[in-house]
């Protein structure tokens, strides 16, 4: 089995030349120790610092110099556009308040796909489209790493 024990991060791979890739979801990209399939069908190790969220584009490299390209995988999300400003500011808040991992962007909110949460902002007069995309949430104000949960004390 290969053991990836280094993260490269995007901004430091750029020149690098990749001999693998590794498609995850973003469930999987959170952890430090998991064992992963590489795309190739490759049994592999991710023995990685604590705490650090692996990217689109970044890198693991093992001792032997291989390295190995990280996808975000595409998975079930759910994905609510929309050009109202403060109607999408609001769809943030009430998603925020729940603690849910969210990608924004200027026109459009992405999380993991949940009916109820589907529901709660069709009740605030938004569409939300569910599809297989990948999912980069925000890394989070407080560590800058974490995708899910919170490391502040209340």
């Amino acid at each position: 089995m290969i053991e990836l024990t280094t993260i490269i991060e995007r901004s430091d791979a750029q020149n690098l030349q990749t001999t693998a890739c590794l498609s995850l979801p973003i469930n999987a990209r959170i952890k430090s120790r998991i064992k992963v399939e590489l795309d190739s069908g490759e049994s592999a190790g991710l023995f990685l610092p604590r705490g650090k969220v692996l990217r689109d584009g970044d890198v693991l490299a093992n001792e032997a110099g291989l390295h190995v390209l990280i996808k975000a995988a595409d998975e079930q999300v759910s994905t609510v556009h929309c050009a109202d400003a403060h109607l999408l500011s609001r769809a943030c808040y009430h998603l925020g308040n729940r603690h849910v991992p969210l990608q924004i962007e200027a026109n459009w909110v992405r999380y993991q796909h949940d009916h109820v949460l589907d529901a709660m902002l069709r009740d605030l007069g938004l569409s939300v489209d569910v599809a297989m995309h990948p999912f980069e949430p925000e890394p989070g104000a407080y560590g800058g790493s974490s995708a899910g949960g919170h490391s502040h004390h209340h």
